[in-house]
Parts: C-alpha cells; structure tokens; sequence
C-alpha cells in the first residue's frame, strides 16, 4: 500500500520546487491531525478535567509528537529579574474548583493568540491539533497510530456524550488507505462472481466459466508481481487494476469460445476448431487488446507518477492477459471433452437471434434516420460539451454525505478550513527578518489577506511579536500588537531569550533570520476558486513587497494541489489526442485504408462525444478522475470495430464482393459476441458505482454509459455507413491490407484429422 502522498506535478515544475524547499528549510507541514467540538459547555469543570485527561492519554500514544489545545495552552510572563519571558502552562493540571477554571479561563480568552487558532469565541468550536511522527506516517504504523487517536477521542466522546469531528491531510490519507485496501478486495470479489455468473448464463458450461476465470486471476497475479517488480505501491488507481483486468480479460475468452463453438457447430472437429480460434481471430484479438492497452498506456506522457505507474502496469498486463488467452484456452480446450449440444445451444439463443436481426432489419432499411439520429447526437453533444466546468478539490473523490467531508466542512465553518497555504518571505540578506521594516510589509500583507472570506487569520512571526507585546505589558489585552521601532528592541531582547523563546521563534525563522514564513488556512475552494485566489494572492504580494528587496513565494499544500489537478487535466487531454491517434494508427496498419480508419472512428468518438454532453448537462465537471474515462472508454470500445470490420472484409471475398450480403453476415456472427462483452463490460465497470470515492463512482457509471452507446454505435451505425457508402470505404486497399487479420487461404494448410485419431503418414495423405 502507498502511505505517502503522490503529487501530480512533475519533479521540475517551480511549483514542485517551491514547495519542496519549503519544507527543507521549515519541515513537514502535512503531520498534523485535528480534532473538533462544538460544545457551549466546554468550560464547566467536570468536562474540561475530562477533555484535560483526553489530551493526556493521547500524548502517551506512540508516534504522538506534541499536543496543542485549549487544556494545555501557555502564556508568556515576564520576567524582570532574567530580562526574558517565561512560557508558563495557563491551566496547571487538573482543576479542583470552577471558581479557579473560569478565573483562568478569562487569562485565555484575554490572549487574541489563541483566537479562531483554538477556538472559535462566536461558536463555542474548540479544536485540538495533534502533531504525528512525520516517519510512521510513511509506514504501515500509521493505521494504527490514526485508530489509536480516534479509540481515544471516541471513549471521551461517548462518556460525554458529545460528538467530534476529525480532519487534517494524514488523518483523511489513513482513512482512504484503508478504504481503498478494503474495495481492492470487494470489488476483485464481485467482478469474479459477475464475470461467473454471465459466463455461465451464456455457455451454460462449467467448463466455458472456469478455464476464463482462471487465466484472469493468474493477470491479476502478474499484475500485482509486476508491481512489486517495478517497485509500485497500491494506490487509489493501481488499486482498481485487478478488477479491470477480470472485466476486460473475460472479453477474450467470450470472443474465442464463441468462434470455437461457431466452428464445431459447423464441422464437428474440436481440433480444427480450436486451430481455427487462433488462425481466424487470434490477430484480430491481439489488436483489440493493443487498442485497449493503448488507451491505459498514454498515461504514461502525464509525467505524474500516480498515473504513470497506472498506465504501465495496466497497459502491460492487459497485453499479458492476452497472451494467456490466446495460449491456454486452446491448451485447455483440447485436453477437455468436445462441446455437446447444451453448451453450444447459446449459439441458436431466440431472444439474441430476434435481437440480431432487429438490428439488421433497422440497418438494412432505415438508414437515413440512423443518420440523422447520429447527427443529432452529435449537434447536441456539441452544445452540452460547451456547459462543461472543470472542477478539483482536495477532497474531491469523497462524497458529500461522507462523514469525511462532513467533518472537513465543520472546520471550514468554524476555524475557516484546514488546507495549508503558506508564504515564504525571502529578505535576500541574513537577519532582514528582524527589520521593522520586514515587519510592516508582512502586516500590510496580512491585513490585506484578512479580506478574503476563503482564509483562516494569518500565523506568522508577527503573531508571536504581538503576544510577546502583550505580555510585556503585564498581559493587558490591548496591547496586543506591532511593537514600534521603540518597543521593538528591548522586547525582542526578551523574545530571543531562553531556549523556549528562542524555538517558538525558529519555528517562524531560518537559522539565518532571512527568510520567514506566514502560515495560513484556507477552505477546500476548487481549483476554478484557488486559481482566481492565486492570481491575486500574487498581485497582492508584488504591489506590496519591493521586488529588489524581497523575495517572496506562495506555496503550500492548497497550491501544489491546485496546480497538480491543471497540469493533469492539461496532460490527461494530451493523452486522450494520443490515444485516438495510435488507435488510428493502429486501424491503418490493419486496413491500410484512410478511409476506413475514418469510418472506424466515427462510430468510437460518437459515444465520447455522448458523454461529454451527458456531464455538461447533468454539471459532472472535468477533473482528474472523470477525464480517464474517454481514454479507457475509446480503447475498448474500439474492439468491437475491430472485431466487426475483420469479419465484414473476410465476409466480402467469401460472398464476391457484395457489400450489404458481407454486413448481414458479420452482424449476424460477430453482433452475438458483441453483445456478450458488453454485457460483461456494462455491469463489470457498473461495479464501481459501489465504492466510497467519488471519482471511481464516475468511472464507472461514465465508462460503462459510453461503451452501452459505442456497441449501439457500433452495431447500428457502423454497418449503416458501410452499405450507405459502399464503393467510397470499401477500396481494393481495404482487402488487400497490410496486416492479414482473417487469412481464408490458410484454410488449406489447416490439419483436418479427426481428434481421436493420431497423426500418420496416411492421415497427412
């Protein structure tokens, strides 16, 4: 399992690099779990010892670091005699009377520090922010340090009968681990028992169910030692890879056990029959399994590593799972009894016969609304792709009745939201942090950034210059500001004093005081939102920092989030353009004829086209995870006009050329096993709409609504171009192609004996 957070952007983006250096010079930003409640009564004695008693046991957890919250809060004292502030706990332990818990309570409500830090005064919200060990948060320890927490808090919680809401990025990346562990497991199960369940209802043969199930679960093996191999982990993408591979590998096996059926209904001959499997659709498999693989492996050009690591384990493993196709269902099948009448009965089906020839009735004679619909569909997915919006969040695939995002969404109301954003103030020369220069610049900076309803109050050097004023004022709550140029030395004097003092300012400060840092929260806005935030943050920054005197960069979690999701939606797009274009290529390698490469893709775009409007008019927006889809979708669905335009063109030189004769005969034939894989394929990715994430929801209910209309497509419009235009798609290059993927002429060379028999120089004879 991966337990690290996987950026989307590449290792040379400034934004990568910002960020990075970032977190060399101040550390981790992303250990820190929170935990909220919202309780008017949270200052009465008894609940307040008990939350105190909470806090303790939580420290006492391993890998807990530090603890920060209202019960174990400090002030800063003076201390006239040492000339520096003492940082003193404000509540000491366990309280013995309310007497003296509300006399300290007014001390903390008296410090503007700890305001909507701790607690919001408007809303009775108090928080707790737990600090985790950076190095189990990158191991298998942390489900069990995140479980630990939550037991902990849940005991309180059900002892005080109150409720708490949990939050922060480790917190939200455990809890999706786990998830993702679980669905690897129930989504491979009912892919199996679906894939099971249809293969038996088809072939009404043990045998037809058990040899495909078991060379796809020895793919999802390979797949899974590929990944091991490569040195990738499981993620929410390579998650989802078993199940895909069970659902497109069983097509396959549906495609070969229909022809090898087809071929012993014909001529009785098992051996013939299985040779006839590989002779006359073995090319043709091993292109629509290219096709397929093409579509998973343009994620390769994103650059991003999750989805690097998904392109290339799916893509080489579907290639994979064919090959054992290809190999051990003819191995198989020779060394098990012939078909009898029952498992080829499937082949006569009255309900898929009436079906088929329903479609070829409505190919044959009413083509001209075909073509209008077709336009139609076309005209109006044009218009629904132009109400499209993109969209991202950092929670993005949880859906909103998830408690996970309920709990994110109590932070974002009380505490202003919880995603870090960060700004870096470089003063170009070693101690120009301390300038009281620097200090009006970051002021005006922060005043400005108190405008924006999306951000927290800002956490910086000058919070900590504010509280120590205070403090030096003997506490006096209106003290609480800027010291001046007056102020400013004899109090830093006392700041800088002590070892504590001296931490709680390097926390803020680089060894050199040159660079300092403004530590903001902010609400999950979405990347339309954050990139408007963006802009103007920086506007911001240039009007008010001397370019010649300052450096300063904005980053953070918020941002390198943002960012990732544009250079990804930018990059999934190029990879869908790639993807079309190989499969292009791929088509005129097989057909060498541009006008059929043509014809092929319309029938395959029409559904992406489909479905785009589908989201444009429903408000699915384009993110990250809704954009797989066409790539995923055009792979596969352009297998079905493979398999139909190979046996279209080996039905013209059998029929001599007649082009409406060839159409009949390869729906008749290839329309069956069209329909069984859509079958597998519709209800195989339908199972996605099960999980918890709302991005596989989407890809499965996408997908699986884009290949119900591209075997429609395919089935309907495909042979109703082919004989609308005849003589125009049908050229001589067409059947004489450079890839031979039906070779009739082979039928000489095929060995004939009976399979009971062995092979002699008589039965060569």
């Amino acid at each position: 399992m991966s337990y690290e957070y996987a950026s989307l952007l590449p290792k040379k983006d400034s934004a990568y690099i910002d960020y990075q250096q970032f977190l060399k010079t101040f550390g981790e930003e992303g250990n820190l779990i929170v935990v909220g409640i919202h309780d008017p009564n949270f200052f009465k004695l008894e609940k307040f010892n008990a939350w105190e008693q909470l806090c303790q046991d939580l420290s006492k957890i391993e890998g807990v670091e530090n603890l920060l919250s209202i019960s174990n809060s400090y002030n800063l004292v003076k201390d006239t005699a040492a000339r520096q502030f003492r940082i003193e706990p404000i509540f000491p332990g366990q309280l013995k009377s309310q007497v003296e818990l509300d006399s300290l309570a007014r001390v903390f409500q008296s410090l503007p520090f700890y305001k909507h830090l701790l607690y919001n005064p408007d809303s009775s919200a108090y928080l707790l922010a737990i600090t985790v060990n950076k190095d189990k948060m990158r191991s298998k320890a942390r489900e069990k340090l995140v479980m630990a927490i939550q037991g902990d808090c849940e005991t309180f919680a059900a002892q005080e009968n109150v409720q708490l809401h949990y939050s922060g990025l480790p917190y939200i990346r455990v809890i999706n681990s786990i998830r993702i562990k679980n669905e690897i497991y129930m989504f491979s199960a009912l892919a199996l028992g679906l894939c099971m369940l249809i293969l038996y209802l088809f072939f009404r043969s043990f045998k037809a169910v058990f040899i495909p199930i078991s060379i796809v679960l020895i793919g999802v093996i390979w797949a899974l030692g590929t990944m091991a191999l490569f040195g990738y982990k499981i993620t929410l993408l390579t998650g989802m890879i078993p199940t895909l591979l069970i659902v497109i590998g069983i097509p396959n096996s549906i495609y070969m056990l229909n022809k090898y059926h087809h071929e012993f209904k014909d001529h009785g001959n098992k051996i013939k029959s299985l040779q006839r499997v590989i002779l006359r659709i073995g090319k043709a498999t091993f292109l629509t399994n290219l096709t397929t693989a093409a579509g998973f492996g343009t994620f390769i050009i994103t650059n991003s590593e999750i989805l690097k690591e998904f392109g290339v384990i799916a893509s080489t493993n579907i290639m994979g799972l064919f090959l054992l196709s290809l190999i051990l269902i003819p191995i198989f099948f020779s060394f098990v009894p012939a078909p009898d009448k029952r498992h080829i009965r499937h082949l006569d089906n009255k309900h898929i016969a009436r079906t088929i020839e329903r479609l070829v009735k409505i190919t044959v004679e009413h083509r001209r609304a075909i073509y209008i619909s077709a336009v139609i569909v076309i005209t109006v997915g044009i218009y629904g792709i132009t109400r499209i919006k993109t969209s991202g969040y950092m929670v993005d695939d949880i859906p909103k009745h998830d408690v996970i995002y309920k709990d994110l969404k109590f932070f974002e109301s009380n505490f202003d939201g919880l995603m870090p954003l960060e700004i870096i103030v470089d003063t170009k020369k070693p101690n120009g942090v301390m300038n009281l220069s620097t200090f009006k610049v970051m002021d005006m900076l922060e005043n400005k950034l108190t405008e924006y309803t999306e951000l927290s109050p800002s956490l910086s050097l000058l919070n900590l210059l504010k509280f120590a004023k205070q403090s030096y004022y003997n506490g006096k709550e209106q003290y609480y500001a800027l010291p001046n140029n007056m102020e400013k030395n004899f109090i830093l004097a006392y700041a800088t004093k002590g070892e504590g003092n001296a931490n709680m300012l390097h926390s803020f400060m680089d060894s050199t005081r040159q660079v300092t840092r403004i530590n903001i929260r902010m609400k999950d806005v979405g990347t339309v939102r954050m990139e408007e935030l963006y802009k103007s943050f920086k506007a911001d920054v240039d009007s008010i920092f001397p370019a010649e005197q300052y450096k300063v960069t904005v980053t953070g979690s918020s941002v390198t989030s943002f960012k990732g999701n544009q250079y990804l939606m930018k990059n999934l797009f190029s990879s869908l353009a790639l993807a079309i274009f190989l499969i292009s290529l791929f088509m005129a390698f097989m057909f060498f004829s541009w006008r059929m490469v043509v014809m092929s893709l319309i029938p395959n775009v029409i559904p992406l086209i489909f479905t785009a409007a589908l989201m444009g008019f429903t408000g699915i927006p384009i993110k990250a995870s809704t954009i797989l889809v066409f790539s995923i979708a055009f792979g596969i669905s352009v297998d079905n006009t493979i398999h139909f335009l190979a046996k279209y063109r080996q039905e013209l030189k059998q029929t001599g050329w007649k082009i409406k004769k060839s159409v009949i005969h390869a729906i008749r034939e290839t329309g069956v096993s069209m329909m069984y894989t859509f079958v597998v394929l519709f209800f195989g990715f339908g199972i996605f709409s099960l999980s918890k994430f709302g991005g596989t929801v989407a890809l499965g209910v996408l997908v699986s609504l884009t290949l119900l209309v591209a075997v429609m497509s395919n089935l309907i419009l495909l042979p109703s171009l082919l004989i609308g235009l005849e003589k125009l798609t049908t050229t001589k290059s067409f059947s004489e192609p450079m890839i031979e993927v039906f070779n009739v002429e082979s039928e000489f060379e095929e060995i004939t004996v009976p399979e009971s028999e062995e092979l002699t120089s008589e039965n060569i004879k």
